[in-house]
């Protein structure tokens, strides 16, 4: 069990790892997001897991299923509206991005907010 327990830390502290350097390494917002979440999400789980494997209480457990749970449900949808947020908003894309599949699905907005419109003297 001590070996299961220190495989869990010592890949999901890797996985941690690749994540930061992922997050500096990476040249847009885009591919950053992909860096953080999944390896992020995988090295978190990994660490419960092994707290949970450690400790063998059900309250510890318990968290540490129900934590898992929610990073994986969470962490892909923040990935996704950060990414279609940061396209809506014309974030540029790397220069040697192949495709750029957003541009079908994700609204930018052109028009004027209404704080940016002039008022005319009908409005008032």
């Amino acid at each position: 069990m001590t070996w299961v327990i220190g495989g869990c830390l010592v890949i999901g502290a890797f996985l941690m790892f690749l994540t930061g350097l992922g997050l500096v390494r990476m040249p847009d917002i885009f591919i950053r997001m992909h860096a953080a979440t999944k390896s992020a999400s995988l090295g978190v789980a990994l660490l419960l897991l092994a707290a949970a494997l450690f400790f063998q209480e059900a309250m510890v457990v318990t968290k540490a299923v129900v934590t898992i749970a929610f990073i994986f449900l969470t962490a892909p949808v923040a990935a996704s509206l950060l990414g279609r947020a940061a396209y809506a908003r014309r974030t540029p894309l790397w220069e040697h991005s192949v495709m750029d599949e957003g541009r079908d699905h994700i609204a930018i907005r052109t028009e004027a907010r209404p704080d940016q419109v002039e008022r005319t003297s009908q409005d008032t």
